[in-house]
């Protein structure tokens, strides 16, 4: 145990920037991705969300951008996600071939925002 007491305390003294070679020096040793959970989590969490819609009455303040279609400048539209999710390429093209939720409970203002984009990269896209 004391080896894993040394490891935690060297990763505690690391720097951002050293965390992130790291974690993608793991990812390329074991052909695993640190992304993937997150991904497979905000599908079911989607399904949640829609099935305790609010009542009508309510005006909604939080939405889902959903890619229903990347079209044809794929390349354009892996770029915006990229920029509004944080994701690595990897994981954005994945996201954009597989389309559905591309980001959950978001302000009304930004989710226009990142619909707006997505559109003007060739995109079909929603807010649900």
């Amino acid at each position: 145990m004391a080896d894993v007491s040394k490891f935690i305390e060297e990763i505690k003294g690391m720097t951002v920037l050293e965390l992130n070679e790291l974690v993608k020096a793991l990812e390329e040793e074991f052909g695993v991705s640190a992304a993937a959970p997150v991904a497979v989590a905000a599908v079911p969490a989607a399904g949640a969300a829609a099935g305790n819609a609010a009542p009508a009455t309510e005006e909604k303040t939080e939405f889902n951008v959903v890619l229903k279609n990347a079209g044809e400048k794929k390349i354009d539209v892996i770029k915006v996600v990229r920029a509004f999710s944080g994701l690595g390429l990897v994981e954005a093209k994945q996201a954009v071939e597989k389309g559905g939720v591309l980001k959950e409970n978001v302000p009304k203002e930004e989710a226009e925002k990142i619909l707006a984009d997505l559109k003007a990269a060739g995109a079909t896209a929603v807010l649900e």
